[in-house]
């Protein structure tokens, strides 16, 4: 089961289309410049895996919406054992603490759009409280466990039919006004609305470069369109949408504080949907809500506005449907070390997310 060089998992990928964006190469190029370490294991089951360092010589292993399984292969079945000794000789090559797997499954009652566990390859579903063997399950996640995928089978009507009203509203609400979208490349532009929103909603946001990177790195195999959503010239809302095999990503948007009551965001939003559409996706995840069950989403969006809230309330107008990852689960190799982490990572609520 060997370790593999960048262009052999390129090769190893293309068979699997449906593999999520996180464990593409480009992925784990964009991590390497920036301070992540990238090792590949292929075999029966493929993992692309970073590693960080965290100080003293030690670093985490981090296996990002993987492993990307062959066939019908379960990662965490019991016929996976060299797999995973191939892992844990890599993390001890490394000096890993532990490895911190965040899989590319959900938890049921999971897809509920009248799609099966195996509709998209890699996505598989485990029950509640499933935690593999040799794993221990974790409270500190490092993407966003909650999310909400919409359907985008159908045509545009079906899809806008399945939004909320008022959603609805505010993207011709928007059109009407003359909000126009156009993709772009100014990514200076687009760094300077995110530190716009980052300030006024307390979010972190990456460094130009970083942004400058992921673009150089998907958008030229037509991975990632950078949309932009203007009024009379000046721009009001950008986001940087990713597509592979039949899924959407919407990692990164912002706005800026002029003209919200045009409601760019919405348009901004759809214009990014049916770019989607245009690359053969079906599914449109809308990456990061509370970590909450839906009744209590519901019940507590309009009063609550801290973290994740006030997204969840823009998001939940889009029609998607509220799932769940499994994990994240981890593989404890410093048992000492671990603890020290989990200590850290409570206090100082550190974020890692893309």
């Amino acid at each position: 089961m060997p370790i593999v060089t960048s262009s052999d998992w390129d090769k190893l990928l293309s068979q699997y289309p449906d593999a999520h964006l996180l464990q593409s190469c480009a992925w784990g190029e964009l991590k390497a410049r920036f301070g992540w370490e990238v090792v590949r294991i292929s075999g029966k089951v493929n993992a692309q895996i970073l590693f960080r360092k965290l100080g003293l010589g030690f670093r985490m292993a981090y296996l990002p919406k993987g492993p990307v399984e062959t066939g019908n292969q379960d990662p965490f079945d019991n016929q996976t054992t060299d797999f995973w000794h191939e892992v844990d000789q890599a993390c001890h090559r490394k000096l890993a603490v532990f490895l911190k797997v965040e899989p590319d499954a959900f938890l049921d009652p999971g897809l509920q759009m009248g799609k099966s566990a195996r509709d998209y390859a890699g996505i598989w579903q485990y029950p509640q409280g499933f935690c593999p063997n040799g794993f221990r399950s974790s409270p500190h996640a490092i993407q966003p466990p909650r999310t909400i995928l919409v359907d985008l089978r159908g045509d545009e009507d079906q899809i806008l039919a399945r939004m909320k009203q008022k959603t609805r509203y505010n993207i011709k609400l928007a059109a009407r006004r003359g909000v126009i979208i156009h993709p772009s490349a100014d990514l200076e532009q687009f760094h300077n609305i995110l530190r716009t929103t980052g300030t006024r909603d307390s979010f972190g946001v990456h460094s130009l470069e970083y942004y400058r990177s992921c673009y150089e790195l998907f958008h030229s195999p037509g991975a990632c369109e950078l949309l932009v959503a203007e009024y009379e010239a000046q721009p009001l809302a950008a986001l940087m949408v990713f597509a592979r095999g039949k899924r959407a990503w919407y990692f990164y948007g912002a706005s800026a504080n002029e003209h919200r009551d045009l409601m760019p965001s919405y348009l901004l939003q759809w214009e990014a949907m049916r770019w989607a559409r245009l690359q053969g996706c079906l599914e449109y995840d809308l990456w990061g809500i509370p970590d909450a069950n839906e009744g209590e989403l519901e019940a507590s969006f309009n009063s609550r506005s801290d973290d994740l809230w006030g997204v969840y309330r823009f998001k939940r107008g889009f029609g998607g449907c509220v799932v769940r990852s499994a994990g994240p689960w981890d593989r404890v190799y410093h048992p000492l070390a671990y603890q020290a982490y989990q200590l850290w990572v409570r206090y100082t609520q550190r974020g890692l997310r893309p």
